[in-house]
């Protein structure tokens, strides 16, 4: 099998309320039916109004504490502690917190980066259905029939960089489970299980990086089932997790 990444420019930057399918489908890529669209989380989040004004914020007594002893601003602390359900640990001037979302990882995706100075952007409330909501808008407008992949960059335990992740999805399964299913040997497949969403997300990175127009990207001629996933499925429970 032989599949296509393809960056989708967005050549200007997105507000609050803009239009993203029309941006999309006004692009010189056009979709085809079957394509997976990757969509940057910011992207995502400038559009639903996922940005918070720091000088509007005030830290509550954890905030400053945690902001003192970790030399953060305490403005910043105090939306990264309203976006999380708990800490999980602290060090370095970095706090790694489980989001209200479920997902782990520092400053509960609350970032600064590519927005005004003194603003921060937040993770989307429920990237499934922002993801959904596009897929669905897209088919009304162009009459392709695709799945929404929205992608963040997460840090890796016990591995040095950092990786596009998927965080929202629609239109396909976000976990490919071979259990029970024989490998090349005869054996049974036990625990074999791909995350397959977060490998599409880590592919479309190669080709929209960090410094560039292209917040989105296009991967053709992977073959998906056409069914309703959920980012859910990637979420470790916490009774199988060695780690907490």
């Amino acid at each position: 099998m032989t599949i296509e990444v393809i960056p989708l420019p967005i050549n200007r930057e997105i507000d609050i309320g803009d239009n993203l399918v029309s941006l999309v489908a006004s692009s010189k890529q056009k979709l085809q039916d079957g394509d997976i669209l990757v969509l940057s989380q910011k992207i995502i989040s400038k559009h639903e109004g996922r940005i918070v004004n720091l000088s509007t914020v005030i830290p509550s007594i954890l905030a400053l504490g945690i902001g003192s002893e970790y030399d953060k601003d305490p403005k910043l602390v105090e939306v990264i502690l309203s976006e999380s359900k708990r800490i999980v640990r602290m060090e370095n001037g970095i706090i790694i917190v489980e989001t209200n979302n479920g997902f782990i990882c520092a400053n509960a995706g609350v970032d600064e980066s590519n927005v005004g100075e003194g603003y921060a952007t937040l993770l989307p409330l429920d990237p499934d259905k922002s993801a959904r909501i596009i897929q669905n808008e897209i088919f009304k407008k162009t009459g392709k029939k695709i799945a929404v992949l929205i992608s963040d960059t997460f840090g890796r335990p016990f591995r040095m960089g950092q990786t596009d992740c998927a965080i929202g999805v629609a239109g396909m399964d976000s976990i490919i489970d071979y259990q029970g299913i024989k490998d090349t040997y005869g054996r049974l497949l036990k625990v074999t299980a791909i995350a397959i969403a977060d490998e599409l997300c880590s592919a479309s990175e190669l080709v929209k990086g960090k410094l560039n127009s292209s917040p989105a990207a296009i991967i053709r001629n992977y073959k998906f089932l056409d069914k309703e996933g959920t980012i859910q499925s990637l979420l470790r429970p916490r009774d199988e997790d060695l780690f907490r």
